[in-house]
């Protein structure tokens, strides 16, 4: 699996048809996300809103995970969270086809997400998950994330488990 940064550019059509095929393999999530109308119906001109909206942020990053040179996930990281008192970078989402849930790929770009933010001196790293989603809890409490806080997100005011991650040196 290979990484590749996201430049904050218009996106050619190739590219947005496979982040809008990537999205719209996990109408589940969308579905209990609430973040398009409809999660069964994305379309190519709400990803790139989404993303463009990801790229408002200071600090954001946008990586592609590729395999074999398919497009098989995405995550966005934050340098930091809006609240200044928050010192750990954020993985915003993190996202992997669905039909090749199961099979270790989110496993791996969590780690290479993980690797990245390491390597740049970071020491933890924290993630919300919606509290009605509970595979992504588990997925997330597997791979060593601990819950430290509950509260509500900052976009959409749903209720949400904060947990964190310390970044020791392999």
């Amino acid at each position: 699996m290979i990484l590749d940064p996201l430049p904050p550019a218009p996106l050619g059509d190739s590219l947005l048809a496979e982040l809008t095929a990537l999205y719209a393999s996990n109408h589940e999530f969308h579905t209990l996300s609430g973040d398009f109308p409809d999660p069964k119906d994305i379309r190519p001109e709400q990803v790139a809103a989404a993303l463009a909206e990801e790229w408002e942020q200071p600090g954001t990053d946008i990586l592609l995970a590729r395999s074999f040179g398919r497009l098989i996930g995405i995550a966005v990281t934050l340098a930091h969270h809006p609240d200044p008192a928050d010192p750990d970078p954020w993985i915003g989402l993190l996202m992997v086809d669905a039909s090749l849930h199961g099979q270790g790929h989110g496993r791996r770009l969590a780690g290479l997400v993980e690797d990245r933010l390491r390597d740049s001196g970071r020491t933890a790293v924290r993630l919300a998950v919606l509290a009605n989603n509970p595979k992504a809890l588990a997925f997330w409490t597997a791979l060593g994330y601990e819950i430290i806080d509950d509260r509500r997100d900052l976009r959409l005011d749903r209720p949400c488990a904060v947990l964190r991650k310390e970044l020791v040196t392999p």
